[in-house]
């Protein structure tokens, strides 16, 4: 075992740690929510990682996205979160895909063979092909809903789609109908149950980005990361 790992051990076992080393894990979206998806899964130890985006680093992205500092920026998301993750643990496995989502590009993804994925996308359309594509090959998916425009972490929760009603969150409220529509009765979800705030800007269009702050996504991405390790070791009555 990785030296780094021995606190880790001395919390889950050796053979936890085992299992953790032979876990293949996909995070797709490498913003706010999945790069502290993903390196909470490589501190934890899971060996094979493959990282999913294709954008590049903009200066917007500082304020919340725990892999990317000034000198990142125009440069590759998967490339920058694939040297951190490698720099944290030289001996995991890990593969980096530059590219969106798409039902074109999904083959890549299932090629990796994951045992878990994590969906940290924004689009809807994205969302529902993967949540179909992991149910039709039986692979566990745990997906992020809405983080944008909230302020208070301790209002994201942990649960399955159909008990974010009520929650107020807009993906949310899309994602049940369209789950359900497409044979998706049952999906493990983060959202927040704080009702989402309105941005202070204006623009001419109307159209803006969704406000944000430091530390209301990477919480909503430990949370991911924390129910898919608690998941896979309870799955081999390892917790």
């Amino acid at each position: 075992m990785t030296e780094f790992l021995t606190r880790s051990a001395l919390l889950l076992g050796d053979e936890a740690m085992e299992r953790m080393q032979a876990l293949r894990v996909a995070v797709i979206g490498l913003g706010g929510v999945g790069c502290a998806a993903a390196e909470a899964l490589c501190r934890a130890g899971v060996g094979h990682l493959l990282l999913v985006d294709h954008d590049t680093v903009d200066i917007t992205n500082l304020n919340r996205q725990i892999f990317y500092t000034h000198r990142h920026v125009g440069m590759n998301k998967v490339d920058v979160a694939a040297e951190r993750l490698r720099d944290i643990n030289p001996e995991a496995e890990i593969a980096a895909l530059s590219c969106f989502y798409l039902p074109e590009s999904s083959a890549a993804v299932f090629d990796f063979a994951p045992d878990c994925v994590v969906d940290a996308i924004d689009t809807v359309t994205a969302k529902l092909h993967l949540a179909v594509s992991c149910q039709e090959r039986g692979v566990r998916l745990l997906m992020a809903l809405g983080t944008g425009n909230r302020l208070d972490p301790s209002l994201l929760r942990v649960g399955d789609i159909a008990e974010t009603s009520g929650s107020g969150c807009p993906l949310a409220r899309v994602m049940r109908k369209e789950l359900k529509r497409r044979g998706v009765l049952h999906q493990k979800v983060v959202y927040s149950t704080e009702v989402a705030r309105k941005v202070l800007a204006s623009s001419e269009n109307g159209r803006h980005s969704p406000g944000s702050i430091s530390f209301v996504p990477p919480v909503a991405g430990y949370l991911l990361a924390a129910e898919l390790v608690r998941d896979v070791l309870a799955e081999s009555r390892l917790e």
